[in-house]
């Protein structure tokens, strides 16, 4: 009986090794999401997501898209001021230089999402999907502040 065990053991043993580095290569991402947050719009169907993305590695990391089950439309915008005039324009794909950040922040670069399916409350959070150009998805949830938050 011993030697059995033993054998299931060692079964066990040798497939968690076989198991566990595709496993951790699935789920590592050089796309470090930090800082995930958006202003409560109360009423509205639309809201802006502003965090920052990292590239830990020596590679670019090209994103994509972005998606989220809270909302029916998901883009990556950047708001630029031309005289006294304020424009949006969006982005297909955002390319983070290796060892690069880049900041999504009021004014500038930020998640678009419209067709808001519910209100949202403060300190609630919203999940968002980042697309990788190499099939990769980095999952992050923006945290829900009050509107007046800068």
């Amino acid at each position: 009986m011993n030697t059995l065990v033993a054998r299931i053991v060692l079964f066990a043993v040798a497939l968690t090794a076989a198991w566990l580095p595709s496993l951790a290569a699935a789920q590592m991402t050089p796309l470090v999401v930090q800082n995930a947050w958006m202003r409560q719009v109360p009423g509205g169907d639309t809201a802006a997501v502003y965090l920052v993305l990292r590239n830990t590695s020596v590679q670019p990391v090209i994103v994509i898209g972005v998606r989220s089950p809270a909302a029916t439309n998901v883009m990556i915008h950047e708001t630029s001021t031309v005289g006294s005039q304020s424009r949006m324009r969006m982005h297909e794909k955002l390319v983070i230089a290796p060892g690069q950040s880049v900041a999504f922040e009021p004014g500038g670069l930020h998640v678009m999402l419209s067709g808001m399916k519910k209100s949202l409350l403060i300190g609630q959070t919203v999940p968002l999907i980042f697309l990788l150009a190499n099939g990769g998805q980095v999952t992050v949830a923006a945290v829900v502040r009050p509107l007046d938050v800068k």
